[in-house]
């Protein structure tokens, strides 16, 4: 019995003193110039998991890559890397009802925008386990997508026959049914295609249209979310998610949330004010100098026809497109939380 005792006690000791193995994990952030990459992302991957378990972290960003927008969550899905994070609307060209996660004009605020997704997320993370062998993680905003504008303009009207660089396919589809004429354009690209008159208006944050200097070639600011909030999604290889233990998994989880998520959506409201502030000169620039850009006060009926464009015309076709119950499924979540049904 004391020997058997002895070697129980040993065997105890031997397994406490035995060395737990960091995960190490490969992650692909989002544009490494805009504020939520930096303020956000890198500070989470680096700092905030690392010291909450044992995760070692290799972090770049898919511009710094080089890779293709459409490329990266099917490489994440591949297992090319283990965790990616991007804007939803670059991977409709492979999921088309992904685009029903960021529909324009139905959240003009931060609150609104949290709502749908928090609504839209079970059907975001089955599309991701489907289409991309990924287990979504975390949903963040860019700041609400606007349009700048080198034409005066004074209602959504104003936009017919004018060529308009849309932020997402929904987007294009919309400004389509306005009457105005998509253009893919670049965002680097954008100044001189306003310059030059390649397009007329475009769709961008307000935070990374001021960054950028839009406001030296454009004239008129609609700050209406046009081009909706341009949700990123962060989402991990499914294969790598599931070798995890249950409690790294739930360090993650929990570390991702109050870390990276609610951050970045509490200062998502504030940064569109403050970017409109910086880009018209209405209001204190936290940023810099302010600029002189003409603030576009759209009506109430005008802003209503424009969503009944949508709500008529531009969600049946995504309907059709996505096929499946999708329309039904977004109806019972999305279309709940703003009230909207698609027919």
């Amino acid at each position: 019995m004391k020997r058997l005792s002895v070697l129980a006690a040993t065997t105890a000791l031997a397994t406490l003193a035995a060395p737990t193995f960091a995960e190490d994990l490969s992650v692909v952030g989002s544009w490494s110039s805009l504020p939520l990459h930096n303020t956000y992302e890198a500070p989470f991957w680096t700092e905030t998991l690392p010291a909450a378990g044992d995760f070692n972290v290799e972090l770049t960003t898919h511009n710094q890559m080089g890779l293709g927008l459409s490329e990266i969550y099917p490489l994440l899905g591949q297992g090319v890397y283990d965790v990616a994070m991007t804007v939803a609307d670059y991977a409709v060209g492979d999921a088309p009802e992904l685009e029903g996660l960021d529909v324009p004009l139905l959240a003009l605020t931060a609150d609104e925008a949290r709502a749908m997704v928090d609504a839209a997320r079970p059907m975001v993370s089955d599309i991701y386990r489907a289409r991309f062998n990924a287990e979504v993680l975390a949903i963040a905003p860019y700041p609400p997508q606007v349009v700048f504008c080198n034409a005066e303009i004074s209602s959504f009207s104003d936009l017919e026959g004018l060529k308009v660089r849309a932020s997402g396919r929904m987007t294009a589809l919309f400004l389509e049914a306005l009457g105005a004429e998509g253009v893919n354009v670049g965002f680097s690209e954008v100044p001189g295609a306003l310059q030059n008159g390649v397009v007329d208006c475009a769709v961008t944050g307000a935070g990374s249209g001021y960054s950028a200097g839009w406001w030296e070639v454009s004239t008129h600011l609609l700050p209406i979310p046009l081009g909706g909030w341009d949700h990123v999604v962060t989402a991990m290889n499914a294969d790598r998610w599931n070798s995890l233990s249950d409690a790294d998994q739930a360090t993650i989880r929990a570390e991702i949330s109050t870390g990276f998520e609610e951050p970045a959506w509490a200062s998502a409201q504030d940064a569109l004010g403050n970017d409109i502030a910086c880009l018209t000169g209405n209001g204190d620039c936290p940023s810099g100098e302010a600029r002189d850009m003409a603030l576009v006060d759209i009506s109430d009926a005008d802003f209503e026809a424009a969503r009944g464009i949508l709500i008529g015309e531009v969600l049946p076709d995504w309907a059709e497109r996505a096929g499946g119950d999708w329309a039904a499924r977004w109806n019972a979540s999305v279309g709940q939380v703003v009230g909207v049904t698609i027919e």
